[in-house]
């Protein structure tokens, strides 16, 4: 189940640049039936390895990685993800899943009313 769970992010991730919170925390959470805290830790550790570095080096070799940007980011992901961990902690469980698919339905939401 949780190498299904990984090859089903892992495509995701190539196709669309997601995972972790949209893939592996949802499914985590509805098919192995974790905690919400549970699968946002289990999410975040998967990325302590260089999971992702296949994809990331085809999309370089075709030209589609700013790499200023993606170190940028990568910097501001680690001080992002220590204050949202330790956020996340005061949290209730419920309050945590609920705040998450506010999220989800956001982003959603706004990547279906854009046009370009």
């Amino acid at each position: 189940m949780y190498l299904t769970i990984g090859l089903i992010a892992g495509v995701f991730s190539g196709v669309f640049g997601v995972g972790g919170g949209v893939v592996i925390v949802p499914l985590l959470v509805l098919v192995a039936r974790m905690t919400q805290k549970m699968a946002t830790g289990t999410s975040i550790a998967v990325f302590v390895l260089p999971v992702v570095i296949l994809g990331a080096i085809t999309h370089w070799r075709a030209g589609n990685v700013n790499v200023k940007a993606s170190l940028l980011i990568a910097a501001g992901l680690v001080l992002g993800s220590l204050l949202g961990a330790k956020l996340s902690l005061g949290m209730s469980d419920i309050a945590l899943k609920r705040a998450f698919a506010v999220v989800l339905v956001a982003v959603a939401a706004r990547l279906w009313m854009t046009t370009t």
